[in-house]
């Protein structure tokens, strides 16, 4: 496997109900996994997803502050995808709570405007995730 130059890690609360999200959900793919850890992929799109243990040892490298819902909190990950109404469409088949429903955004960069169709969903954890697609 080729790993992308950044890779988020997201300490979950729940390791197998992240899973669930991820793969059964979104459809992402597990890659690789030992205990307490998977590695997951859709498409160029690479997270890890490792169990939080309790309690927290002041030592632990990721413990920076207090870990409680929601994670991630003053950031969102942007995932590109082809067929971002497929995913919606998941998402609502499984009655998952949409952050902010779909809608056309305009980005201009170097005077090109560049329209996408986005919306956020918060996984289990609380961490943001807005998908996009160009239009």
């Amino acid at each position: 496997m080729k790993f992308n130059c950044l890779i988020p890690e997201f300490s979950v609360f729940d390791l197998e109900k992240s899973k669930d999200f991820y793969v059964n959900i979104l459809g992402f793919e597990v890659k690789y996994s030992r205990e307490g850890f998977l590695m997951i992929a859709k498409g160029r799109c690479q997270i890890m997803l490792q169990q939080l243990d309790f309690p927290l040892s002041k030592n632990t490298w990721n413990v920076t502050d207090k870990l409680e819902y929601p994670l991630g909190q003053g950031i969102n990950f942007q995932i590109i995808v082809k067929n971002i109404k497929t995913l919606y469409k998941r998402l609502k088949n499984n009655n998952y709570p949409i952050f902010v429903e779909p809608k056309e955004n305009v980005y201009m960069e170097n005077n090109i405007a560049w329209h996408v169709l986005e919306f956020l969903v918060q996984d289990p954890d609380g961490y943001l995730l807005r998908f996009q697609q160009d239009l």
